[in-house]
């Protein structure tokens, strides 16, 4: 990443400001190429899941969908609907 300075240089001559210029392109290039590869590590596609571990998740995600579930029967039950629950409706 560049580094945030506080001043700003000063540059007496064109080639220096020239030098500079592809200092910050070379830089810039760096840090597009280490983003690029943190950003293709983040969506790597998992080769080695076994049968196993795929049946493991889908019994989690189940649960979770079961759970959900109940949460919005006991509190449609409670509040009559969701509405009443955020809005001003009485409790019945």
């Amino acid at each position: 990443m560049l580094p945030i300075q506080d001043s700003h240089p000063t540059y007496s001559t064109l080639e220096e400001i020239r030098q500079r210029k592809e200092e910050l392109i070379d830089q810039m290039q760096a840090d597009n190429k280490q983003f690029s590869t943190l950003w293709g590590n983040i969506f790597v596609k998992r080769e080695d899941s076994s049968k196993g571990d795929y049946i493991a998740s889908l019994v989690a995600n189940s649960v979770t969908v079961i759970d959900l579930i109940l949460l919005y029967r006991k509190l449609r039950k409670n509040y009559g609907s969701l509405r009443a629950l955020f809005g001003k409706g009485k409790k019945k």
